[in-house]
C-alpha cells in the first residue's frame, strides 16, 4: 500500500488520473437522520475552455435537506491531487508568493501532504491574492485576483465536493462555469428565440461592479441553505476575507464585499449568489439567458420587457446588487444588441431585411490588440533585403515561426467561438485574414507591410509558412470538416 493510500484509509475514494475520475461519499443528513449518499463518479470530461466548465459532473440529487460533515471530503489526499491535476492544465500565472506551477511540481507530494495537514488540523490560512489590472474593451480596467497554487489547488478541492450539490438546485438559465453549459449553449437558446420570431423584445442588462458589491453575509447565508458544515464555511470566509496584494507591494485587507475573479470557486460563488435572480425569472415565466454577471431576457412585447426590467432591478436590490443606469435597456432585436460578444441586429438591404448575428465591435477590438501582442516589432528594425524574403529562409527563423505558431493557436480558439455567425455577406472574415497578414507582415519587415511588401510577402506564401486562415477555417467548419481545438470553445 501506497503512502498516500494509507492516508486515505477506508474512505470511499477512487482516483484514476487518466480518467480524471473522483469518487467520494458525501453524507446527508436529511431532517435529523443519517443518510450516506456516495456521489455518482463525479468525472471532468475536458470541458472546452469557453464553457467555463470549472465544477465536475455530477449526478443531481433529488433529496432535499442540508448537507453535513463535508470537510474531511475537501481535505481527502485523492480529492487534493485531482484538483491539482485540473489547476496543472489550466496552468495560470503565479499568486502573491510567486510560486508557479513548474515549482510546485518539483515537489508536489510534500506540497500535497502540507496542504493536507494544514487542513486537516485546520491551521490553513489562504494568502493574499495578486491583483492583476486589465483593460476593458469599453474603456476602464477590470480587477482579477490571482490565488497562490496551494490557494487555487484548495479551491478547486472545495469546489469539486460543492459543485455537483449545487447543481441540483441551479436553474436552466443559467450557463456560466457549469458542466454541459457556457456560452455556446447560452447563445444556442438566445438563437433560437430569435431567429425563430419569438423574440421580438430583449432586456440587455448589466450589473454594476458585480464582483466587488457581493455581500460576504448573504453569500454565505445562501451557501448555508444548503451546506451545515461550519468549518466548509469558515473555509470559503477566509478566502472571501484573505486580502489583495497589489502590485506586489501593499498587502490590503478585504471588506465585506466582493470576489476576486480568478479563482477556482468564484463562479460557483457567483451563481450560488445569483441564484434568486433565475429563480424569480423563472417563477414570472420570463426567458432570461444568463452567464455569470451577464445576462439577457426574451420577451414577445415591450410591455413584458418593461415587466420583467422591474422585476429584476427589485430582485437584485434585494441582493444589494444595481444595474447600471446607461449600459441597461429595453431594445427591440430589430435595433440590435449584444451578448457574450455577438452583435444582434436588423440588416435592411435592398435585397430585404435580414437578421445578423456577427462580432461584436469591442470583441473585434480585443482581436486586433490580440494579433498586435502576437506581432510585435523589434524597435529600430531594418528594412530586410529582398532577398531575405524568401519561404525557405523565413521557415528557418525561430522567430517568425514562434510568432506563426502563437498566431495559430489564437486563430483556432477565436474562430471556433466565433464560427457561429449568421450574415448575409459572403465575405465576412476577410477583413480579419487581412489584419492577420498585415500585422504579421509589419511584424517580419519592420514596415507597415503594406505596397511592394505585399508582392514579397503574399497570401500564398504566408499559408506556405503555416499561417492559418480564419477563412479557410470557417469553410471546413461549413463542410464538418473542422473539429474543436484542444481547450477551446
Amino acid at each position: 500500500m501506497s503512502k498516500t493510500d494509507s492516508k486515505l484509509g477506508s474512505e470511499s475514494t477512487e482516483l484514476s488520473v487518466g480518467l480524471r475520475v473522483l469518487q467520494i461519499a458525501l453524507p446527508l443528513e436529511f431532517d435529523g437522520e443519517s443518510a450516506n449518499n456516495t456521489a455518482s463518479a463525479v468525472a471532468e470530461h475536458n470541458r472546452d475552455r469557453a464553457s467555463g466548465a470549472a465544477t465536475p459532473t455530477g449526478a443531481k440529487s433529488t433529496r432535499r435537506g442540508k448537507w453535513y460533515s463535508l470537510y474531511d471530503k475537501v481535505y481527502a489526499l485523492a480529492n487534493l491531487q485531482q484538483a491539482w491535476l485540473k489547476v496543472r492544465s489550466n496552468k495560470g500565472a503565479p499568486g502573491s508568493d510567486g510560486v508557479t506551477i513548474k515549482r510546485f511540481e518539483q515537489d508536489l507530494e510534500t506540497g500535497l501532504e502540507s496542504l493536507h495537514n494544514e487542513l486537516c488540523e485546520k491551521r490553513y490560512r489562504p494568502r493574499p491574492v495578486r491583483r492583476k489590472l486589465i483593460p476593458k474593451a469599453g474603456g476602464g480596467m477590470r480587477q482579477l485576483g490571482i490565488p497562490c497554487v496551494r490557494d487555487r489547488i484548495v479551491q478547486q478541492a472545495l469546489l469539486q465536493i460543492l459543485g455537483p450539490i449545487f447543481e441540483s438546485k441551479f436553474s436552466e438559465h443559467s450557463h456560466g462555469f457549469r458542466p454541459g453549459k457556457g456560452c455556446a449553449t447560452a447563445l444556442q437558446v438566445v438563437d433560437a428565440a430569435v431567429f425563430g420570431s419569438e423574440c421580438k423584445y430583449v432586456v440587455d442588462a448589466d450589473i454594476c461592479s458585480f464582483f466587488d458589491m457581493v455581500d460576504h453575509e448573504m453569500l454565505l447565508a445562501a451557501v448555508n441553505e444548503e451546506i451545515a458544515d461550519g468549518s466548509v464555511l469558515k473555509l470559503i470566509a477566509a478566502f472571501l476575507k484573505s486580502g489583495i496584494l497589489l502590485y506586489g507591494i501593499e498587502e490590503i485587507e478585504a471588506n465585506d464585499l466582493g470576489t476576486p475573479q480568478g479563482g477556482p470557486i468564484s463562479p460557483l460563488l457567483a451563481n450560488i449568489y445569483l441564484h434568486p435572480l433565475d429563480k424569480a425569472m423563472a417563477e414570472a415565466g420570463f426567458g432570461m439567458v444568463r452567464y455569470a454577471d451577464d445576462f439577457v431576457i426574451l420577451t414577445s412585447t415591450r410591455e413584458q420587457a418593461e415587466d420583467a426590467l422591474a422585476l429584476a432591478r427589485e430582485t437584485l436590490a434585494g441582493l444589494k446588487l444595481q444595474l447600471h443606469p446607461e449600459k441597461t435597456h429595453v431594445a427591440a432585436v430589430d435595433d440590435g444588441f449584444a451578448f457574450l460578444g455577438y452583435h444582434y441586429f436588423l440588416h435592411r438591404g435592398r435585397n430585404g431585411n435580414y437578421l445578423q448575428k456577427i462580432v461584436c465591435p469591442k470583441s473585434i477590438k480585443r482581436f486586433r490588440n490580440s494579433i498586435r501582442e502576437r506581432t510585435p516589432r523589434h524597435a529600430g528594425q531594418r528594412k530586410p533585403k529582398a532577398k531575405r524574403l524568401t519561404v525557405e529562409r523565413l521557415s528557418h527563423n525561430k522567430r517568425v515561426q514562434k510568432m506563426i505558431r502563437q498566431l495559430n493557436e489564437y486563430i483556432r480558439g477565436w474562430h471556433w467561438y466565433f464560427k457561429s455567425v449568421r450574415t448575409t455577406w459572403d465575405k465576412y472574415f476577410v477583413g480579419f485574414d487581412e489584419f492577420i497578414r498585415r500585422r504579421l507582415r509589419s511584424a517580419i519587415t519592420g514596415r507597415l507591410a503594406i505596397g511592394g511588401w505585399h508582392q514579397r510577402l503574399t497570401i500564398a506564401a504566408l499559408k506556405e509558412l503555416g499561417l492559418l486562415s480564419v477563412v479557410d477555417l470557417q469553410e471546413q467548419y461549413e463542410r464538418h470538416q473542422l473539429h474543436a481545438p484542444p481547450g477551446s470553445g
